[in-house]
């Protein structure tokens, strides 16, 4: 919901300057070094040294004392839900690099790969991702825990890393956008005043067909996968990953399950791999906090920018013009609506890069255009939450690839590509709008 301070703020297009230049900076780059062979290409300029001009800009054109953009910034940057997205960086790269040190990760694959046959990893680890994030209700959580796995198939099989991190970031999504205690899913039913599983009812029947579609799409691209010889491997350094499989389901926040997987990853490397100790572990740990450091700087940098562009405007002029476009729609009434409504929460998610603030910023708009349109609150919430989940799971500067990618020493735009589930999603979303399906009973 809107306070009164944010809806009294006046459209600004001027606002949402500062984002297009750090796209400009961070993609344009990319796209440059890539036409010209460079070797990692969007690796040449740093996300957060691209962000820092936007952010100067953005302080640059606050219609208030300098000092009071500053504070704003600050204020943006220091959410609770971007401190949350910082410490879940920082654990999970400590989980996942503790992990690899004591053999976590290759014991896990070798395992996987003793009962799995090659054709069916790639559909095992979008599943184990689309449980765990359903269980956790976030989809951050489950790339830290399945991640560092789905790079260690890619390293012992002829999979491509990006496929295999897609099918993470894919079932990740999958169940950031069904589960009942997910942040998106909150947001939504409680912008358009619905029940939770009232919600579910409609969106399960376009995510779990586009989830099917998902799975037989990976059995199909890789039923040519030749046999891998697996190792020897020692069942005991495979239980931290059981482990913070189990606690998810116990509903512990993520923070608790995160800190759960590198204190018992600690123990059981100390006491089951030789060489490994306290000294090793300290430097482990750090060093996975090393490795989250730019995405997480990232992610409160563009916080920032967001709260910025919010305040002047940016966002509102955003979400206006799209309100508008919906009276230009000759597609029906209630498909209007619905195209309207999933265009504000896709264009919200571009500019702000978090799925849950996007649905928290258009949900008001988007609850006046279901009234205005006839569109059903039940499909308004689920369209909301799948556009937004479809949107989160593609950008490249967004917290999910970010981490991903950071885990696999990936570039987030190779990733787009491989994240198969997303947009076999946003296929089926459309096809729901333009069939009217699924058809909803009346009360």
């Amino acid at each position: 919901m809107q306070t009164d301070s944010e809806a009294s703020v006046q459209a600004n297009a001027i606002a949402l300057l500062p984002l297009i230049v750090f796209l400009t900076i961070f993609l344009g780059s990319g796209i440059y070094h890539s036409l010209i062979g460079t070797e990692f290409a969007f690796y040449q300029v740093k996300a957060p040294v691209a962000a820092l001009p936007a952010i100067m800009l953005a302080v640059w054109l606050y219609r208030g004392k300098l000092n009071q953009g500053i504070e704003a910034f600050l204020k943006g940057a220091s959410h609770p839900n971007l401190v949350l997205m910082f410490m879940v960086f920082m654990l999970a790269g400590a989980f996942a690099n503790v992990s690899s040190t004591i053999g976590s990760v290759d014991a896990t694959v070798q395992m996987a790969l003793s009962i799995i046959p090659p054709e069916f990893v790639l559909p095992m680890l979008f599943v184990i991702s689309a449980f765990l994030a359903t269980a956790m209700g976030t989809s951050m959580g489950t790339i830290a825990a399945c991640a560092p796995i789905a790079f260690g198939f890619s390293q012992a099989t002829d999979i491509a890393v990006v496929y295999a991190i897609g099918a993470v970031v894919g079932g990740a999504m999958f169940g950031d956008n069904l589960s009942m205690i997910s942040d998106t899913t909150i947001a939504a039913t409680t912008s358009q005043r619905v029940q939770l599983r009232d919600k579910f009812r409609v969106n399960v029947w376009i995510a779990v067909p586009a989830s099917i579609i998902t799975i037989l799409i990976y059995i199909v691209s890789i039923g040519r996968s030749s046999p891998v010889a697996y190792q020897d491997f020692n069942w005991i350094l495979i239980l931290p990953y059981i482990a913070v499989f189990l606690l998810a389901f116990s509903r512990l926040h993520v923070l608790a399950v995160l800190s759960m997987g590198v204190l018992l990853s600690s123990l059981f490397g100390l006491f089951a791999t030789p060489g490994f100790n306290l000294l090793k572990l300290n430097n482990s740990i750090y060093d996975g906090f090393v490795g989250m450091f730019e995405v997480a700087l990232l992610s409160m940098f563009l916080g920032g920018l967001s709260a910025l562009m919010q305040r002047e405007g940016g966002l509102r002029w955003l979400i206006e013009r799209i309100y508008a476009l919906t009276r230009l729609f000759k597609v029906g009434r209630e498909r209007a609506g619905e195209i309207g409504i999933s265009f504000l929460v896709v264009f919200s998610n571009l500019f702000v890069a978090n799925n849950t603030v996007a649905i928290i910023l258009s949900g008001d708009m988007a609850r006046e255009v279901a009234k205005e349109y006839g569109v059903d609150p039940k499909r308004a919430a689920a369209l909301m939450d799948i556009f937004s989940c479809v949107v989160q799971g593609l950008i490249p500067y967004g917290a999910q690839l970010l981490l991903a990618c950071s885990i696999a020493k990936l570039s987030p735009v190779e990733l787009i590509g491989g994240v198969y589930y997303c947009w076999i999603l946003a296929i089926f979303a459309v096809i729901a709008i333009a069939v009217r399906y699924p058809t909803l009973k009346t009360a």
